[in-house]
């Protein structure tokens, strides 16, 4: 719970200084003066209409704080409730309002994209270049996972507190955690045999290396079929053995 007050706090400070979430915050805003303006005449019925719309939100969205792990994923989820709910009252309104706001978050999804978690834990940002130098060098440590992602893909952005923060539970002089932007280098998502096929994208993936050589990787999957399991610590942590690992580093294997 204490994770989900600091991401709180972190939200609200991100609304005045994103355009994503600015923007947002400025089109739901701007309901209170069209309503004013436009529905003096079926006020009654939109109010309880509102009062609906509002409560079933935070039913959605209390679920959505406890079944999600990032606030980046709960933001996402939230805000498409909160689009959809404005949406159907304002048909309710007035349906030319209602067409208003819909060309308005569609401009906002054009202009604006989602900020992906900014912090890196103990993982290092890596160019293929480097990464390749890295898995060579016999001198580095026994293990790298490795995250291929794009700031780009919103299955990236909804996970990207995950790895930064099992990095700082599980990186040690055994394990390694670094990270790849396929955004600003596409060209190595096939070294890897990793898919950018639009719907078909197997972003973000990850892969596990032993002296230089791969052991494991997630999403593990054949190339035909997407994914449908979503990123979490437990998932990754499950998948890649990382609390073997750490024992195997404590007990000095």
């Amino acid at each position: 719970m204490e994770k989900k007050r600091e991401g709180v706090m972190e939200g609200m400070s991100r609304i005045v200084s994103d355009p994503y979430y600015f923007l947002h915050f400025m089109a739901f805003f701007s309901y209170l003066p069209i309503r004013n303006s436009a529905a003096s005449f079926t006020s009654h019925r939109l109010l309880d209409r509102e009062i609906q719309a509002f409560l079933a939100f935070l039913m959605f969205s209390a679920i959505k704080m406890v079944r999600e792990e990032t606030w980046e994923a709960f933001v996402a989820d939230s805000l498409l409730y909160a689009k959809i709910f404005l949406i159907a009252v304002s048909l309710i309104m007035d349906y030319r309002v209602a067409i208003w706001f819909s060309i308005i978050f569609s401009v906002i999804y054009l202009l604006a994209q989602q900020p992906a978690f900014s912090k890196l834990g103990t993982a290092i940002k890596l160019t293929p270049r480097q990464l390749e130098d890295l898995l060579s060098d016999g001198n580095t440590t026994k293990y790298w996972l490795i995250e291929f992602f794009a700031c780009s893909s919103s299955k990236c952005v909804r996970s990207s507190r995950c790895f930064p923060e099992l990095s700082i539970t599980y990186s040690n002089n055994l394990l390694s955690f670094g990270t790849v932007d396929l955004g600003l280098f596409p060209n190595t998502a096939a070294m890897f045999g990793i898919s950018l096929a639009g719907g078909m994208s197997q972003l973000p993936s990850y892969i596990l290396f032993e002296k230089g050589v791969e052991v494991s990787r997630f999403p593990d999957f054949y190339v035909d079929a997407a994914p449908s399991l979503p990123i979490t610590k437990k998932l990754l942590c499950q998948h890649f053995e990382l609390d073997r690992l750490l024992l195997d580093y404590i007990n000095g294997s």
